[in-house]
């Protein structure tokens, strides 16, 4: 009777509420409301202090799940029967897995054993390594821990499980800590993408083996748990694959994927997990192999990611987290002999995992600094860490103790990995000196080459700024090389795993060619019109975060030497013919490029330039007014219309304003601008106009302007001396004139260029001046 008076009653689903005299917190449903609210506030904040550190979130996840357990904030006894009562951990552990088990079904998708087959031999003898000496380490290792803390603990067991910890690489989240150092599509960080993923695959395959140990002393049992387990494999393979298989062959692109299939999936994921959990394996490893059978062409599997995804990591995995912290007491480690199995297991799973990766790194002849960086980055731990380890606790492998300091192993691990990398690894971005930073300096250098750096968020980009480059490709300047580059946001999200798979750093995507995704839409349109012109076309493309992606833009314009940066404006064209911004963090990509290029900038304002498809050379056709008020940015635009007019398909127009008071040598360099730009563009097959207008005043320019509605496209520079046009802008960076022609107020049509010069020359000298007229007189 008083063992029965000790035992609490399960706790009912929902309460009657407060009005009734129901406690909520007594009650499953709304106590684990509170749980999820507390714990996704408490770790997103954690992850808003660490993002200086740049470090990935789930350093804040793992902290947030110590701090709300027994070492922090579960000290108050009051607090943790309160919100983390023992009756409820039953329902917040079981919630916390079944995320986990979606989680791994997602991981699984995001590995493609096709990929993994094509692993060059560096690579793959870098994770051999990365395994087989860490884990011969982590049995070293594990003899210390039974002679002091885990005395009681089954020996074959402990030994592998402390192998495959301190074997482990976090494929995931070392995704994110290379997206984090802008080293994603680096050789450095592809090489230690493939080693990784390799290293996740062994892991998993290991911790397979580990499970089977510990849940019996019978070695027949544990050999018919692997048998099973490799039956299990060969089942999925043969029956499950082919039947996602067909329903992904039933999924065209451009097409919904039915619902039926989605929910159909997400039960045999389940399912698995039953079978597998059966075995005495885990569940996690039956969705774990499902997601790698997955088909990885097509919308089938982007869609289930996008369905499953967001739910997942953001809601349910970080309460996994907390349920490790829940069962992490950093006061059980007292003492010297405690604090001193810390730092043997720290120093051992560093040495283990850099110097098998160093050593080998340095036999493929990969230099000392990059082999070092590549040992750091290996020893990124993580979720797949806390898995091996909460399951060791369960399995009672491993003692509270022993769980503590191994988690605290992981963590310190993981955190070191971002500041160590960036303190020894600057990869080397050589300046390479050039001439060509402005479109003028090439337009007047028979020998100059245009290099253009187009930017582009989404494939929708991509006609207006092939014809904007085929109408300024002229006749005489047929020297052009266009640098393509698809900025793309890497966020915490999983699948931008996916990104880094078919990413290369100076290529196209990398990806199967049978798989018409939008990434291979893109390399087909680029490489049609490279074949179809004289302009040498190179894609490239740039992951990382918004708020660091105008440096990847940077960057590659300095490395290729590019004249001009093209950018797309951060506002698209609707079906109403207004502009909608697609996020503040996109114009301030724009702002930051515009402060700090390294050439001449031109902001892209689409209205539809030559409609939605590429225009051949033969049929452009387009209305061009370029507004010439007077300073450097004026004539930079005027340079670029200059470009324009060569071309026999374009109508160019030159309207030039009038100012009342003007700098004397401002004065002069435009004259000679307006001189050289009429020299050059009467002797063209189709001469240019040109007018001049008087108006003095901002209500008579924008008036002016008005009458110009009809045109195809405008050119403007971004800081002419004249007043704003209009009262009010949230678009400063487009300057006076630039940001009327983006309003509503002036048209819904036409198309705007935006130019920002980069440090001004003078204008070339007569006699260059006089050999561009005879060469471009001379051309048939």
């Amino acid at each position: 009777m008083a063992t029965a008076a000790t035992c609490k009653a399960p706790m009912k689903a929902t309460s009657n509420g407060a009005w009734q005299g129901d406690d909520p917190l007594h009650f499953a449903l709304p106590l684990l409301i509170l749980q999820i609210c507390i714990i996704i506030i408490l770790t997103r904040f954690l992850a808003f202090l660490l993002r200086p550190l740049r470090q990935p979130r789930v350093i804040a996840e793992i902290i947030g799940g110590i701090l709300l357990g027994p070492s922090a904030l579960g000290r108050n006894s009051k607090f943790l029967s309160t919100v983390f009562p023992k009756q409820s951990l039953t329902v917040l552990d079981t919630l916390a897995n079944l995320g986990l088990l979606f989680f791994l079904f997602l991981v699984g998708i995001e590995l493609d054993l096709a990929s993994l087959r094509r692993t060059g031999k560096k690579a793959l003898a870098i994770s051999a390594a990365g395994i087989a000496l860490p884990f011969a380490v982590g049995i070293g290792t594990s003899f210390a821990f039974l002679a002091t803390v885990s005395k009681n603990s089954d020996k074959a067991p402990f030994l592998v499980f402390m192998g495959v910890a301190l074997s482990i690489t976090a494929f995931p989240v070392l995704a994110r800590i290379l997206a984090e150092l802008r080293l994603l599509t680096t050789d450095i960080g592809r090489t230690a993408m493939s080693a990784a993923a390799v290293d996740d695959v062994a892991a998993w395959t290991l911790l397979a083996l580990a499970i089977a140990l510990s849940g019996t002393r019978s070695p027949l049992v544990t050999v018919w748990v692997l048998l099973c387990g490799v039956a299990f494999i060969i089942g999925v393979a043969v029956i499950v694959r082919p039947v996602l298989a067909w329903m992904a062959r039933c999924c065209p692109e451009g097409e919904p994927v039915k619902e039926v299939y989605i929910c159909f999936t997400l039960a045999i994921v389940l399912a698995a997990g039953f079978v597998t959990d059966v075995i005495g394996i885990h569940a996690l490893f039956g969705a774990f192999v499902v997601g790698i059978v997955v088909p990885k062409e097509g919308p089938f599997a982007r869609t289930l990611i996008d369905k499953v995804e967001d739910f997942i990591s953001g809601l349910f995995l970080p309460l996994y987290f907390v349920s490790s912290g829940l069962k992490t007491n950093v006061a059980t480690i007292q003492g010297a002999k405690s604090w001193g199995l810390l730092a043997l297991v720290i120093i051992n799973a560093c040495i283990g995992k850099i110097g098998g990766v160093y050593s080998v790194a340095r036999l493929v002849k990969i230099p000392v600094r990059e082999a070092i960086t590549l040992g750091f980055l290996m020893n990124t731990k993580g979720l797949v860490e806390l898995i091996v380890l909460n399951i060791g606790k369960d399995r009672k492998v491993l003692n509270d103790e022993s769980f503590a300091i191994m988690v605290l192993m992981a963590l310190f691990t993981t955190f070191i990995t971002t500041p160590i990398v960036m303190a020894i690894y600057k990869p080397a971005r050589p300046v390479v000196p050039y001439k060509h930073r402005t479109i003028a300096q090439p337009t007047f250098d028979p020998a100059g080459e245009l290099r253009v750096l187009a930017c582009f968020h989404t494939s929708r980009n991509i006609p207006t700024i092939l014809n904007l480059v085929e109408s300024s490709r002229g006749t005489r300047h047929r020297r052009m090389t266009l640098y393509t580059m698809h900025l793309m946001e890497y966020s915490e999200r999983t699948s931008a795993i996916l990104m880094v798979q078919r990413a290369r750093r100076n290529g196209f995507p990398f990806s199967n060619k049978s798989n018409r995704s939008s990434s291979s839409e893109i390399e087909v349109t680029f490489e049609a019109y490279q074949q179809l012109t004289d302009v040498n076309v190179r894609p490239m493309t740039a992951i990382s975060g918004l708020d660091t992606i105008h440096e990847d833009i940077i960057s590659s314009a300095m490395g290729k030497r590019a004249s001009f940066i093209i950018l797309p404006f951060h506002k698209v064209l609707q079906l109403d013919g207004s502009l909608e911004s697609i996020g503040h963090a996109y114009h301030l990509v724009n702002k930051r490029v515009l402060e700090q290029a390294p050439c001449s900038v031109a902001v892209l304002i689409d209205r539809g330039l030559g409609g939605p498809a590429h225009v051949p050379s033969n049929e452009i056709a387009c209305s061009v007014t370029m507004l010439f008020f007077g300073g450097a940015d004026d004539r930079e635009a005027l340079a670029y219309a200059l470009r324009m007019a060569e071309h026999p398909g374009n109508d160019v127009k030159v309207t030039r304003f009038l100012q009342t008071i003007q700098n004397d040598n401002e004065q002069e360099a435009d004259d000679k601008a307006i001189e050289v730009f009429l020299a050059i563009g009467s002797a063209g097959v189709k001469p240019v106009q040109f007018e001049e207008k008087v108006a003095s005043t901002r209500e008579e320019v924008a008036a002016t302007i008005k009458e110009m509605t009809r045109r195809n496209l405008f050119i403007v520079g971004r800081s002419p001396p004249t007043a704003s046009l209009l009262e009010k802008t949230d678009c400063p960076e487009l300057g006076p004139v630039g940001s009327f022609l983006a309003s509503p107020e002036f048209s819904k049509t036409a198309s705007v260029v935006v130019i920002q010069c980069y440090n001004p020359k003078p204008y070339p000298s007569k006699a260059q001046i006089e050999n561009a007229v005879v060469e471009e007189t001379a051309v048939p």
